[in-house]
């Protein structure tokens, strides 16, 4: 989009482009989504930034009233599988926190110098500042949604210190931590991580719910996850592991989601954590699993215009390709199948220090089962998982990747396409059989669960 077709989204307030660009207003020094519902500004004084953490490097601080750092994230990140991409995917899992820009860097096999200035150069912000825009909105969900003692909840959002943190909120909030949680509604306080924390994970435009919960229903491995509810009204649970410790995760499927509901929603979830530190990541993970930063927009329209699935978008419209939340064990389930993998959780899973319901264990590490059952395919993956032959994770280069797969005995082609879409994110895999056409690249993963939702596709 050139600037002039952003501002003609700003002035209709077109929810479509949430998180795809931020808007700032100079004579205000605020910066908001495009579907800001104030007053629109007037042309010479708006600035357009790729990022959130562009517009605050620019001094810019965040709308109160729309509340920007708030939007889904940039579809193009889903889709894009170059350094660029997989950079941001891999910030948005908390690496740069966790392992600094070094970290990142040797993760994507460049130097650090060479991935700030690819990141700076197209998105207007190196990796520090988009970090930091991140752990701003994470600073923000806990002041809003915990009893946490604030100096707890710097070093849980990960700043390196309470005065990074004061002035890290002054600067994208104007306000203090203290005054940003009175700004909170009512009765919306946990007292602690352990308790739950309660999230609204934004998504744009429709959001067809029902396949996703059928399929998670379907998958559901005991003692890792579980559905409860009828359909329309059902609750997912799942355990997590997480870099500094274990999550629940309880995600709901009502509310904000049918074709005829606003251009953008949200799911309502809740997270318990054993270490408030993990919440960044916590969240970036169910956002993939359930493909919350998708956009159903381009997806539709590109499929809409083809004769056999145009009937099929136009009944599901906003149809959503779900992801992992733990990639490699995506791709032990994508082998064994359900059964095979409730037998793997309960001979070598985890056991959670204290059971939640019928959520008892974590999937067992690729480690442990290639240690367990060194034998056949299961062996040969889960020993090329934990060596790194085959890296998965959310800054993993996907032509890499399905060569490291198809190097793997055991391992069929079905197979490979299902670790591929799931675990790899990748929306245009088109498996052994079905007929998929260049015209639906690069959307042909989503082409594909339209078929299957219609019955046309096991």
């Amino acid at each position: 989009m050139d600037e002039d077709s952003r501002y003609e989204a700003v002035r209709s307030r077109d929810a479509r482009f949430d998180g795809a660009f931020f808007f700032a207003v100079e004579t205000t020094g605020i910066y908001c989504r495009p579907s800001c519902p104030a007053v629109t500004p007037k042309r010479p004084n708006v600035r357009f930034f790729a990022t959130a953490a562009a517009a605050q490097g620019a001094g810019f601080r965040a709308c109160r009233r729309c509340r920007p750092d708030a939007v889904p994230g940039s579809a193009e990140w889903n889709v894009r599988s170059d350094a660029v991409g997989r950079a941001m995917r891999l910030i948005a899992d908390g690496v740069v926190d966790r392992e600094g820009v070094a970290g990142l860097a040797a993760r994507l096999g460049y130097s650090a110098r060479q991935v700030q200035r690819q990141l700076t150069g197209e998105l207007g912000a190196g990796p520090v500042a988009l970090a930091r825009a991140q752990r701003a909105h994470a600073a923000r969900v806990l002041l809003q949604t915990t009893g946490l003692p604030v100096t707890e909840i710097a070093f849980a959002a990960g700043f390196a210190s309470v005065r990074q943190f004061n002035d890290t909120v002054r600067a994208v909030y104007a306000t203090t931590p203290s005054g940003l949680r009175a700004s909170a509604p009512r009765g919306g306080r946990t007292g602690a991580p352990s308790a739950g924390i309660p999230l609204r994970l934004a998504h744009r435009g429709p959001y067809r719910a029902g396949p996703v919960f059928d399929l998670l229903e379907r998958e559901a491995v005991p003692g890792v996850e579980d559905v409860s509810g009828p359909p329309g009204d059902r609750t997912y649970r799942r355990t997590l592991r997480l870099p500094y410790g274990t999550g629940i995760a309880a995600v709901g499927e009502r509310a904000h989601t049918g074709a005829g509901a606003h251009p953008g929603g949200w799911l309502d979830a809740r997270v318990h954590l054993t270490d408030p530190r993990d919440l960044t990541t916590a969240v970036h993970r169910l956002r993939r699993l359930f493909d919350l930063d998708a956009d159903p927009f381009a997806v539709d329209e590109r499929l809409g215009a083809d004769a056999r699935l145009a009937p099929l978008v136009a009944a599901r419209p906003g149809l959503r390709s779900p992801g992992a939340a733990d990639p490699d064990e995506l791709a032990v389930r994508a082998l064994v199948g359900r059964e095979e993998a409730a037998g793997l959780v309960r001979r070598y899973g985890k056991r959670l220090d204290a059971a939640c319901g019928s959520l008892t264990h974590l999937f067992p590490e690729p480690a442990v089962l290639a240690g367990a059952e060194p034998g056949g395919a299961l062996g040969a993956l889960t020993a090329a998982l934990a060596d790194g032959t085959v890296r998965l994770g959310p800054g993993a280069d996907r032509d890499t990747a399905r060569e490291a797969l198809t190097a793997v005995p055991g391992l069929d082609a079905r197979t490979i396409a299902t670790i591929r879409t799931r675990a790899l994110g990748d929306p245009d895999v088109a498996p052994p059989g079905p007929d998929a056409p260049d015209s639906w690249r690069p959307w042909r993963s989503y082409a594909l669960n339209h078929l299957r939702a219609a019955g046309e596709l096991e």
